[in-house]
């Protein structure tokens, strides 16, 4: 297994400017809904990638979350652990897939959610577009991908480079977790830029942003408004969601508390709401002195 089995993409093919890893087209991901979920840097997207995973499962779908981030560490509240990661695997087997069982690789947490961590890199070598490629062709090769109803990418931080927009490729709708804060936003807005690219090219679309960790949403609505995008779901700062996941659980593990209730049930909310399907968006990302010139007091 090399990196040569991926397809170089050309310059502008992908994108005004791009030089990227275009994966082999015959490793799709096929009748699942798949969903890429993207944000700051610790916004909150493994934490919403979990529980919206577990949400899913209880409306009795078969889910696959994957983690795509060298520190491994999406899917811990699904299964109470750290989970090893596919380039570590196939590094111990000199990259030879046919001698991994699945169980290698996957691990079933919380309410039969499946699990994989695909990692990534060491810092400064490699491309992690290439890990996300290899994941999935391992998943294909296992027939795992056959009776899932959903998959789920939990991408690294807001970076949008070749790499770690790969989950792009794969996915049905993208969607951003953000705050209600210009960091935040500003991320979002180039994250939007960065999907409106892949789309050129491929099945993604934008489904719309969750408002997480915020008491208020004013400035994401607002946001949302002037591009001509949608908040789908909030989810205020709880106690609840950080002690959940210093407990190493997703919320619907916790005692129900009130605190607790409220935020499942928005999951399961928002969960119904990807289920049904969304509009496919298409926002008019801003410069970045528009968007600065936006949000705020004056």
């Amino acid at each position: 297994m090399s990196p040569r089995d991926d397809i170089p993409t050309r310059r502008g093919e992908d994108g005004d400017g791009s030089v990227q890893v275009r994966l082999d087209p015959g490793v799709r991901i096929e009748g699942a809904r798949v969903f890429a979920i993207y944000g700051k840097g610790g916004i909150g997207k493994s934490t919403t990638s979990s529980n919206l995973s577990v949400a899913f499962s209880m409306l009795g779908r078969r889910v696959l979350q994957i983690g795509c981030d060298p520190k491994h560490d999406s899917t811990f509240t699904l299964t109470g652990r750290l989970q090893p990661t596919v380039i570590d695997i196939l590094k111990d087997v000199d990259f030879h897939p046919e001698e991994l069982r699945p169980e290698d690789f996957v691990t079933t947490g919380f309410n039969g959610v499946m699990c994989v961590e695909a990692g990534g890199p060491p810092a400064g070598t490699g491309c992690g577009g290439y890990v996300v490629g290899q994941t999935v062709k391992l998943l294909k090769q296992h027939h795992l991908l056959e009776d899932t109803d959903v998959v789920i990418f939990d991408v690294l931080g807001d970076v949008v480079c070749g790499g770690f927009a790969a989950p792009l490729q794969h996915a049905d709708r993208a969607v951003i977790v953000t705050a209600n804060d210009f960091d935040s936003i500003y991320a979002m807005n180039r994250i939007i830029a960065a999907v409106q690219a892949k789309a050129r090219n491929y099945n993604v679309r934008l489904a719309g942003c969750i408002a997480n960790r915020s008491r208020e949403t004013d400035e994401v609505d607002r946001y949302c408004r002037t591009v001509g995008f949608r908040r789908l779901a909030h989810m205020p700062d709880l106690d609840a969601i950080r002690r959940s996941r210093l407990k190493k659980k997703t919320l619907f593990e916790m005692d129900a508390d009130p605190e607790v209730l409220r935020a499942r049930d928005e999951y399961l909310r928002l969960a119904e709401t990807l289920w049904a399907g969304t509009d496919p968006l298409a926002p008019a990302p801003l410069e970045d002195r528009a968007i600065f010139e936006l949000l705020g007091f004056d």
